[in-house]
């Protein structure tokens, strides 16, 4: 089983190149910050499923990826749309 620091999927991990924006979006977004959350949140499920800390099925656990990382994708565009050139 791969330990949790493996599973986790922190955004400043995911993008560090990022860092500076998604800081500067979680604090004057709100829209950002609760994509943010809800992202975190969603990879906090996924690891306690993982590490079989709370029972789900196959399907839950597809569908909890398919929603992380379809949340990175839209952090990802909000973060390179703020990003200076």
């Amino acid at each position: 089983m791969p330990q949790a620091l493996d599973l986790h999927h922190p955004l400043v991990l995911e993008f560090p190149e990022l860092r500076d924006a998604i800081h500067q979006l979680k604090t004057h977004d709100a829209h950002f910050r609760r994509l943010f959350d809800e992202y975190h949140e969603v990879d906090r499920s996924i690891v306690r499923i993982e590490e079989e800390i709370d029972p789900a099925g196959d399907a839950r656990i597809s569908e909890l990826k398919h929603r992380r990382a379809h949340l990175k994708d839209e952090l990802h565009h909000a973060l390179k749309a703020a990003k200076p050139a």
